[in-house]
């Protein structure tokens, strides 16, 4: 059985894009399907170190990584990716580096993303809820 997944953009509301390509949709519908729900990822390697303290970039890159690794442990890969919650301790160098988000954030799903004053650990500069849906 396949999922089948359509992204709404309803006209009355703007997209939101970054090289042409939208951010994320406004609502995601899919039917039917299985859903994958990941934990907060963080930018820590396999061993658990922190990867790119003071660098935001390479935190959205180890939390790319951490999730596409993830979702292929649960037979899902990023382009089904539906919702993503961002936290992040500084928004304004988050919104810097929105090229490097696009490329694990490609699918547009619906997304959120919140500025907190920090995170589990003070070095974290982003963590990322998501959920998934792939075919029964």
């Amino acid at each position: 059985m396949s999922v089948i997944r359509e992204n709404i953009y309803p006209p009355a509301i703007p997209k939101r894009l970054v090289d042409g390509v939208p951010v994320y949709a406004p609502a995601v519908v899919v039917v039917p399907g299985k859903i994958v729900m990941l934990s907060g990822m963080l930018a820590r390697n396999s061993v658990g170190e922190i990867i790119g303290k003071g660098d935001m970039r390479a935190q959205i890159r180890q939390v790319g990584e951490n999730m596409k690794v993830a979702l292929e442990a649960a037979g899902a890969s990023l382009s089904d990716l539906v919702r993503t919650q961002t936290f992040v301790t500084d928004i304004e160098e988050f919104f810097r580096h929105m090229d490097e988000r696009m490329k694990y954030f490609f699918a547009s799903p619906t997304s959120s993303t919140i500025q907190i004053s920090r995170l589990s650990h003070p070095d974290f500069m982003i963590e990322v809820e998501a959920m998934a849906v792939i075919p029964d």
